[in-house]
């Protein structure tokens, strides 16, 4: 089993910047896929952001990308997400998964964290 904890949300004005972080434990995930996920009220929760395990590849939805930073620390077994130049819109829960087969912006990994709340204030 794999947990993951969500941390750096908070209130942010537009323009502004955030830096999220996911701590896994249970298991070393440096050979898993990790990604972002977001969800907003009355929305579907959407794709932001995923890693290869090796963090040479990295894939991004378009509505963040140029704005968003996806990287992960094996040594620490964690994964941040860098968000800058927010954006009221970018408002919602954060999620963050794992999955030690899967890679890419569906619903398919196995974990995920409990998510963390961004406001982003216009």
């Amino acid at each position: 089993q794999v947990q993951l904890v969500e941390s750096g949300g908070g209130l942010v004005q537009a323009g502004g910047s955030l830096r999220l972080s996911c701590a896994a434990s249970g298991r070393t995930v440096s050979s898993y896929a990790m990604a972002w996920f977001r969800q907003s009220p009355g929305k579907e929760r959407e794709f932001v952001a995923a890693i290869s395990w090796t963090g040479r590849d990295t894939w991004y939805a378009s509505a963040v990308k140029g704005r968003f930073t996806i990287s992960r620390d094996n040594v620490r077994n964690a994964v941040h997400l860098e968000m800058n130049s927010l954006k009221p819109e970018d408002t919602a829960v954060y999620y963050c998964a794992t999955d030690e087969h899967y890679y890419g912006q569906g619903n398919m990994y196995e974990y995920w964290g409990r998510g963390t709340q961004v406001i982003v204030s216009a």
